[in-house]
């Protein structure tokens, strides 16, 4: 994991990643879309917090839409990575979809 340059975020795959409480979004709010992932549930090994539960919701940045529009796509993983790596496909894909 990166830091960009003159941010104080940390990047996966070349996105942001904040974290407030049990909640990570991961992406550019001046993109189109991003990501937020929900910790649901946690468990303790070895004196630290794992993710058990994730679930996964892509939301358009556009703030003039009611929220029920703004709900893309949306799951439910087992651990932080898959579901930070289906939120990467999820956002690559409507990226590329948005430039066609």
């Amino acid at each position: 994991m990166a830091k960009a340059k003159g941010s104080s975020f940390p990047l996966y795959r070349g996105k942001a990643l904040v974290r407030s409480g049990n909640t990570v979004y991961y992406g550019n709010p001046t993109d189109p879309f991003v990501a937020m992932l929900q910790i649901v549930s946690s468990h303790d090994f070895k004196g630290n917090k794992i993710s058990d539960k994730v679930m996964v919701q892509i939301l358009a940045t556009d703030e003039s839409l009611p929220m029920q529009e703004r709900l893309i796509k949306r799951t439910e993983k087992n651990g932080l990575y898959n579901a930070l790596a289906i939120a990467c496909i999820w956002l690559e894909r409507l990226e590329e979809e948005k430039k066609a």
